[in-house]
């Protein structure tokens, strides 16, 4: 991979590219792919916020040798959204998907067709990573007892595989579908120059309005779907994306840090104001929750260790099952001193409280979600509702040093 101007790193890659390749599908179409892996040790994909089917879902007891095959076919059932793709096999995924082996899934449908939203060259899939490097401008990945606790933490901002790169735009408006691929970093994202963001959709596809933001804080495995205009920026100037400086209390670490990500250019094309959708496509029905069963899961860490319940990930352990088509609401407790951000295989869900800790939700976490960033000695109540497949999955903290540590369980969906 190219760090810039003759300084380049090794990188492991899917089908050679970095990130990996962007696949796009509309809803309904049959996805078949076949996984050839080329690495010295085991791996396998997850479709990470896709309903996949558990044969096809990346489940670890899957992974596959050096030198063989996967193949994949199940009918992509999710609406318009961001969706990605990463490895998954047991206590690998941290430096696989470091190392580079992540891509952008994307689903239209009718409803997206309908919004007539920037496409082409402005449409632009952003991974943010942070990575570290050693004096020879290697990326390097050799966690410590720290860094197992609070993360793998870079002090070198990627954008797409490379350091703080730079976009040409136009004045006009645009489309950004950001990612969190980080392997625990969390972002404050931010433009400068007074641009804000307008929120239209996160990890489960659109929300129910859009909405302006200043700034959006997404934990690693997190999407938003933001419209910057950038009509107004005189020419030639720099706006800058950025992670703002926060406050987190717990181990000593590098989390949140300011850092600026990436420019954008603006051109000297004449402007060409363009307007927002006044309305998004409308969320799908929630399920009632009056007098539904509940389950409640502790994220715990201490000592270089991370647990939920109490337990270890073992691969042929069940730790909670619910059945196919009963709503449930479940509670994610974090009673550690470090960040959780909690990832459900399988199916979206839908947030209804946070208590402690922050003590809100945020315009980012309405609609469907995967993924739910819990801050130190936080809890949240999510509703889940599995009505498509049965099986077994995995519900996991997406701090991937934490998850290759055992933070991780299987449930299974009867």
């Amino acid at each position: 991979m190219s760090l810039g101007p003759g300084q380049t790193s090794r990188a492991w890659m899917y089908d050679d590219l970095l990130p990996g390749p962007t696949l796009r599908g509309r809803t309904g179409d049959g996805v078949r792919m076949t996984l050839v892996n080329g690495l010295q040790e085991q791996t396998v994909v997850h479709w990470h916020g896709v309903d996949a089917p558990e044969h096809a879902d990346g489940h670890p007891r899957l992974a596959v040798g050096p030198g063989a095959t996967l193949a994949y076919d199940f009918t992509l059932e999710n609406r318009a959204g961001t969706y990605w793709y990463h490895p998954h096999p047991h206590e690998r995924t941290a430096i696989q998907t470091y190392r580079g082996m992540a891509g952008f899934f994307l689903v239209d449908d009718a409803d997206s067709d309908a919004l007539d939203l920037p496409a082409g060259s402005r449409e632009v899939p952003l991974v943010l990573q942070d990575k570290r490097l050693d004096g020879s401008g290697e990326i390097v990945y050799a966690p410590s007892g720290p860094d197992i606790m609070t993360g793998f933490l870079g002090d070198v901002p990627f954008v797409n595989g490379t350091p703080f790169p730079y976009l040409p735009v136009d004045r006009t408006l645009y489309r950004f579908r950001l990612l969190n691929g980080s392997n625990a970093r969390i972002f404050d994202l931010a433009l400068t120059t007074g641009l804000s963001f307008v929120l239209i959709g996160n990890d489960g596809g659109f929300l129910e309005r859009p909405e302006t933001l200043q700034s959006i804080l997404l934990g690693p495995g997190e999407r938003v779907d933001v419209l910057v205009d950038f009509t107004g920026a005189p020419a030639g100037d720099t706006v800058v994306l950025q992670s703002r400086a926060f406050s987190l209390a717990g181990p000593p670490s590098s989390q949140g840090v300011a850092m600026d990500l990436m420019r954008f250019v603006i051109s000297s094309a004449p402007a060409a104001p363009r307007a927002l959708p006044e309305a998004l496509p409308a969320l799908p029905a929630s399920p009632p929750t009056e007098g539904v069963p509940q389950q409640t899961f502790s994220f715990t860490s201490g000592m270089g260790r991370h647990r939920i319940n109490g337990s270890a990930f073992q691969m042929d352990r069940v730790d909670a099952r619910i059945p196919l088509g009963e709503p449930q609401v479940w509670r994610f407790l974090n009673a550690s001193p470090v960040p959780h951000p909690v990832h459900l295989h399988s199916a979206q869900f839908r947030v209804r409280s946070r208590i402690g800790g922050r003590g809100r939700l945020y315009p980012w976490e309405g609609g469907l979600k995967d993924t739910v960033l819990l801050m130190p000695f936080e809890s949240v109540e999510v509703v889940v509702h599995f009505v498509r497949h049965r099986g077994l999955y995995l519900m996991h903290c997406h701090n991937l040093e934490h998850e290759d540590d055992g933070m991780m369980l299987n449930f299974e969906v009867t």
